[in-house]
């Protein structure tokens, strides 16, 4: 595990790309997992926040995603507990509109498998976006056809849409989700983190 995260924190497979972008900055992949982890959140990428701050979800998103999972600070960022584990680990960067870029598949392809194997007893998988559920989940719904499909994969797994402050109109259009499946996933994030070793 410590060497596989050393390897990943050097990673420097997009410097090319990431030279290429509006942003045009040098990569710095943003590692937050470690061994005994229990929940795993499997997001898309850092923004350009996380990039600066080296800190995964250090931004408005971040404080959603906490409420909506009904953890503090504390308990989300020890990685003893809760892995976060992005499609991409570094930002992707910004186009010449300003926009966010995807993050790039050489990333996961590389690197995916391996920490995903290296974390062993993840009991609970949040799914972010739909890079993150395509990848675990694979068919051609959206994000809101698979978060309305939250029931077939739950307990071990909740698909969520990003908590950006973008998604509000979102989740004004969907009101279940607060009502129905934020209950469900913070009843089973208390159960896991209850029954840690």
């Amino acid at each position: 595990m410590e060497n596989l995260i050393c390897d990943l924190s050097r990673c420097s497979l997009c410097a090319d790309r990431f030279a290429q972008t509006a942003t045009r900055h040098r990569p710095n992949p943003v590692v937050w997992f470690q061994k005994g982890a229990r929940i795993l959140i499997a997001s898309q990428a850092p923004g350009l926040r996380v990039h600066e701050a080296n800190t995964p979800f250090w931004d408005r998103s971040g404080d959603r995603l906490r409420q909506w999972m009904g953890v503090d600070d504390q308990t989300f960022y020890d990685r003893s507990r809760i892995a976060i584990v992005p499609m991409a680990f570094c930002f992707p960067g910004y186009n010449a509109a300003g926009s966010d870029l995807p993050p790039p598949r050489i990333c996961a392809d590389t690197w995916r498998a391996p920490v995903l194997s290296a974390l062993d007893g993840i009991e609970l998988t949040l799914l972010i976006g739909g890079y993150a559920q395509r990848w675990h989940l694979g068919g051609k719904m959206n994000v809101t056809q698979t978060v309305k499909a939250w029931r077939d994969h739950a307990p071990r797994v909740f698909p969520l849409p990003h908590p950006s402050w973008r998604n509000t109109a979102w989740l004004s259009k969907n009101p279940w989700f607060e009502a129905e499946l934020l209950p469900a996933l913070q009843d089973q994030i208390q159960k896991v983190l209850r029954h840690e070793h």
